[in-house]
């Protein structure tokens, strides 16, 4: 078959991988490349495999469509790849779908059956190649182009408005997510919003308590439980994997403590969501904390009125500086770096210096991971 790949960030390369391993044809296409809006490269292809990061607009797969070609995402051409004995648990949600990823990675381990992790959480799914299990992050863009993927446990964690600068509208983001229960056999699903499924909640009673921190990651916990039930895994395995999972980089993770001042990251808290959970899990303690980042059309109001009267400071940076200071009282110190060395130099100890962006990253940083290990790095110098 020839197959149009378009997007080569991590997943796009891993499907060009596996397709040319397989002999299939590819044609790769990517805004390095140049090669966007050549129209000819469509000829012969038989389907369009888009990278999550590549938006449903772009000409050449609005012509493929009108064409008939096949859209993919990387997600729907790799699950067809996977044997047909691989069961999947797939993760999705606004918010907390990395952390309940990987504890459920951690939960499976536990029970010491074979899985991968992978998905949104980092690891391309096309690069898995045989697993007993498949635990696997699934985004709002990673669903969009699903067509026969099915799931033998689909979990929902939540739904907030995000992603609304590609999406358009929450509506569009809600259908998007949602699409994981198409196929499902078993859905787990958050008390009280309304939808048939297996439900959880933070108050759940759960076979440990869990090691990370936040009442929004015992709900995480709980939904992993659920999860791992519905795939037969016993309670004792389950509670191993709450009481020694230690979370995850990039959320609530301490990085450093000098002069008693701690200083957190959590540079993956790109929505207003996010980062009011943060703060929910930081209420009895002084903090100074770090907003900004790229704008994705959110409402900051809320934001606004989830800051209490423990936060000590709040420190602007990025594009989003301007929209975040016409509702919260801050300081623009635009760059990462300043805002740390400010928001250290008025620390006492005891108190709590927090990155919670509530942004996406791409004004100043290549992702979020690069924006965390940048805060890593600026907390520890604190200490020179």
């Amino acid at each position: 078959m020839r197959f149009l790949v378009y997007g080569l960030a991590r997943s796009g390369q891993a499907v060009v991988e596996r397709l040319a391993a397989r002999g299939d044809e590819v044609v790769a296409v990517d805004r390095s490349l140049g090669n966007e809006l050549d129209v000819d490269l469509l000829d012969g292809v038989d389907v369009l495999v888009k990278s999550p990061g590549v938006p449903g607009e772009r000409p050449l797969v609005t012509l493929a469509r009108e064409r008939g070609i096949p859209v993919w995402s990387e997600i729907e051409l790799a699950y067809r790849l996977l044997p047909e004995t691989t069961r999947i648990v797939g993760v999705t949600g606004t918010n907390g779908k990395t952390t309940t990823t990987e504890l459920l990675g951690a939960i499976f381990r536990a029970a010491g059956l074979g899985v991968a992790v992978a998905g949104n959480v980092g690891t391309p799914l096309a690069s898995v190649e045989a697993a007993d299990w498949v635990v696997c992050e699934l985004s709002s863009f990673q669903l969009e182009d699903v067509d026969t993927l099915a799931c033998d446990v689909a979990v929902l964690l939540n739904l907030e408005p995000d992603h609304l600068d590609r999406h358009g509208s929450y509506d569009a983001y809600r259908d998007a997510k949602l699409r994981i229960f198409e196929r499902a056999r078993a859905k787990v699903v958050p008390r009280g919003l309304g939808l048939d499924g297996i439900e959880f909640a933070a108050d759940d009673p759960l076979p440990a308590e869990p090691l990370i921190r936040g009442a929004h990651n015992r709900e995480n916990a709980a939904a992993a439980t659920a999860a791992a039930r519905a795939a037969g895994v016993g309670d004792e395995a389950i509670a191993e994997g709450l009481r020694t999972f230690p979370g995850v980089p990039h959320r609530l993770e301490p990085v450093a403590e000098v002069g008693g001042v701690r200083f957190v990251n959590d540079s993956k808290a790109t929505n207003v969501a996010a980062a009011r959970r943060a703060l929910a899990a930081y209420e009895d303690e002084p903090v100074h904390l770090i907003l900004g980042g790229s704008l994705k059309g959110e409402d900051f109001a809320p934001l606004a009125a989830a800051v209490g009267s423990n936060v000590r400071s709040i420190h602007l940076i990025g594009e989003a500086a301007g929209e975040l200071a016409a509702v919260l009282d801050g300081h623009d110190d635009g760059t990462l770096e300043r805002a740390v060395a400010h928001a250290a130099a008025g620390a006492r100890p005891g108190d709590v210096v927090l990155l919670s962006p509530a942004c996406a990253s791409y004004d100043q940083y290549e992702n979020f991971e690069q924006r965390g290990e940048e805060f890593r790095r600026l907390s520890r110098i604190q200490a020179e």
